[in-house]
């Protein structure tokens, strides 16, 4: 297995990376805040989860092991797969997710597209206890805002790669704009998330 990846960052859009390293371009699926932990640098390292299917070899990428951490710890309840988990981990962060675990709440984790409430409340049951040695982990986490550039063109572009109708998402981001021209990428991707 591979543990981590270290490399010169080639490509970075809010969903994927491609991360060069030994003359290796390696594709990762990411989360928006594993985006935007990265954006603007040259440089990184990424700890690297691998899914392995009859169809495809995926690796996840992510900025720190707390993050990745919680992803596995997704990925094991019945129902939630990797893009699942990467979604979720798209909407909230890992300070945040910790906390909806911790505290039971249903309603923020039905918020993000493809949640139902019986996987929420699956969720909630199934990692209630695994996330308690996290949380100190994940509060020590900084938070990293997103910043300049083409917001809607990127948010857009992250939006479809997590599935979503370019359509849909347009509206929805031209929507987000036009009440708050100020957002950050990541702010209008986690807006538009709870909207579509």
């Amino acid at each position: 297995m591979i543990e981590y990846i270290k490399g010169e960052i080639v490509e970075l859009a809010p969903a994927r990376m491609v991360l060069e390293c030994g003359g290796i371009g390696y594709e990762l699926n990411i989360s928006l805040n594993t985006y935007s932990a990265f954006e603007g640098k040259l440089s990184g390292k990424l700890y690297i989860f691998e899914v392995i299917r009859e169809d495809a070899h995926l690796l996840f990428g992510f900025a720190d092991t707390v993050e990745r951490e919680l992803f596995l710890l997704l990925t094991s309840v019945s129902g939630v797969g990797p893009n699942t988990a990467r979604m979720i981990l798209s909407s909230l962060s890992p300070q945040e997710l910790v906390q909806v675990i911790s505290s039971k709440d249903e309603a923020a984790l039905t918020a993000v597209k493809g949640i139902g409430l019986k996987t929420a409340q699956r969720i909630l049951v199934d990692l209630k206890n695994k996330v308690k040695p996290m949380e100190a982990a994940a509060g020590n986490l900084r938070e990293k805002s997103a910043g300049g550039g083409m917001v809607a063109e990127e948010a857009v572009a992250a939006l479809v790669m997590l599935g979503f109708q370019k359509a849909a998402s347009q509206k929805a981001v031209a929507s987000i704009l036009k009440s708050s021209p100020a957002l950050s990428v990541e702010q209008v991707i986690k807006t538009a998330l709870r909207m579509l």
